[in-house]
């Protein structure tokens, strides 16, 4: 069974940078499955940010936020990182860290169909 546990958040100044971590414990799912960071803003759903699939190293990425987030992977640590940089006020939210078996395809950054969750790590830009 895997745990997720999300790490690096805090508050940051406007065009700053902020590098979350998600440490993994358990099974090493990893190796086939898919493995993506998530966002919720208050009174608002989750909402997909970026994803890989530790198989083959493919990623994909929120239109609105490709180009300053990156997303990888440390196997020897069993950690997903998310590079977080050029920061705007507008990125304030929870982050979450989620993993599931299925690979991307089939998830396609559908927060329900991630099974497994971290408790979040709050993200605050201010200007």
């Amino acid at each position: 069974q895997v745990q997720l546990m999300e790490s690096g958040g805090g508050s940051v100044q406007a065009g700053g940078s902020l590098r979350l971590s998600c440490a993994t414990y358990g099974n090493a799912f990893y190796v086939s499955g898919c493995m993506g960071w998530f966002l919720q803003a208050p009174g608002k759903e989750r909402e997909g940010v970026a994803f890989i699939d530790p198989a083959d190293g493919s990623t994909n990425y929120a239109d609105a936020l490709k180009g300053r987030f990156t997303i990888s992977q440390d196997n020897a640590k069993n950690t997903l990182y998310l590079q977080m940089n050029s920061l705007r006020p507008e990125d304030t939210a929870m982050y979450y860290c989620a993993a599931d078996r299925q690979n991307c395809l089939y998830t396609r950054g559908v927060s329900s169909k991630f099974a497994t969750w971290g408790q979040g790590t709050q993200v605050t830009v201010s200007s």
